[in-house]
């Protein structure tokens, strides 16, 4: 390199390093979960899955709730995206007859085809509870969604396998989000209170989280969700399952935020809130917590899937969420034996956004972690 090119560079250089030196924690840690490409793509994963959450009805085809047993147990069915080798998606009516065993059989029949179209007219709801609509993403012309329109196939009910699954990402991903809210705000003040007043009262929040850590995980929470009266409505056991999930895992959060109050106690901005007045929860939520916030923030995300998990085994095993609540572990339940998979497999479709979503969080949850990092590369 000549003396000419050196001297172009190093200005270059100077000002990158003079633009690190002035940013502040937020801009470089997102500097850096830019560069963790896995990570971003899993965000704008997580971004959709709450999209359908905000928009279930929107992304639905049919009424979730709507049985019929004219179509009880039909698989998934074939979208033609070409017609005569024009782009115009289609499917095939379907006929249904009874075998020998009285058992109903689904056949195309290749004389009618349906189009599918985007953004069709559909049952009416109302969008995000109070705006009336009736547009759906995908649905037929000239048809009813309900009996042409199977995406997923149907339940042994009949009922529109990928519209309950729509239904179902809203009330899985609600419970794991409350939840984690609730345990956040006790993982922070129960750590905050035993890492800043230490003695007496952090060796009894210490043994209290010892002995939930302490007891296994899945039957504290077979035990707590049997306590829960059968005769409850729905939205009763909906919460209460929420909460349940969230004494029990607030215990891990609270010990990191204690550890990192331990640090920071000591340091001199702490000792100047105290001298000027300042209330212990003020310093705790106004000095300290801000000080590691992005930390909290991957943790926090580290544990979403976890929560999610948690609804989705309870229900799955009877004891969560019951129909006619729509989860993905009430989804899953169809699925439990052996002979339910064989015949009918798409039944396991379910477990499907189960997977994309902990996988999605659990490595968004680690770009987070590595950007949050305050010694980790600019």
């Amino acid at each position: 390199m000549s003396a000419s090119d050196t001297a172009v560079a190093a200005p270059a250089v100077s000002a990158r390093v003079r633009s690190l030196a002035a940013a502040g924690q937020w801009r470089l840690t997102w500097r850096r979960f830019r560069r963790h490409r896995l990570a971003v793509a899993c965000g704008v994963v997580v971004l959709l899955f709450y999209m359908v959450v905000l928009f279930a009805e929107f992304f639905a085809t049919t009424d979730p709730h709507r049985p019929s047993a004219s179509f009880s147990l039909m698989p998934p069915q074939t979208v033609h995206l070409f017609d005569n080798g024009v782009f115009r998606p289609f499917v095939y009516k379907v006929d249904r007859k009874r075998d020998a065993n009285f058992q109903l059989v689904y056949t195309p029949n290749l004389a009618v085809k349906i189009p599918v179209v985007l953004f069709a007219r559909g049952y009416s709801y109302y969008l995000l509870g109070f705006i009336p609509a009736n547009r759906h993403l995908i649905g037929v012309e000239g048809a009813d969604a309900g009996q042409t329109l199977f995406l997923f196939g149907t339940d042994v009910q009949g009922r529109d396998l990928w519209s309950r699954i729509m239904y179902a990402t809203r009330v899985s991903l609600t419970v794991g989000l409350i939840g984690v809210t609730i345990s956040l705000i006790l993982g922070v003040l129960l750590g905050g209170i035993s890492g800043l007043y230490g003695g007496v009262i952090d060796e009894g929040i210490q043994r209290v989280i010892e002995v939930l850590r302490s007891v296994p995980t899945i039957p504290l929470w077979m035990g707590l969700a049997a306590a829960v009266p059968r005769d409850w409505s729905v939205t009763q056991v909906y919460f209460a399952i929420t909460i349940i999930i969230s004494l029990v895992s607030w215990t891990e959060l609270a010990r990191v935020v204690r550890g990192r109050f331990l640090a920071l106690r000591e340091e001199d901005f702490i000792t100047a809130a105290e001298l000027d007045g300042c209330g212990r929860l003020r310093i705790i939520f106004r000095h300290m917590v801000p000080s590691f916030l992005s930390h909290i923030i991957a943790v926090t995300t580290l544990t979403l899937p976890a929560m999610v998990l948690s609804e989705t085994a309870l229900s799955f095993l009877g004891l969560g969420l019951r129909p006619p609540a729509i989860s993905w572990g009430v989804l899953l339940q169809a699925a439990q034996n052996v002979e339910a998979v064989a015949v009918t497999p798409w039944l396991l479709l379910p477990a499907v956004p189960v997977i994309f979503a902990v996988l999605s969080f659990n490595f968004l949850g680690d770009g987070l972690r590595d950007a949050a990092d305050p010694y980790g590369k600019a």
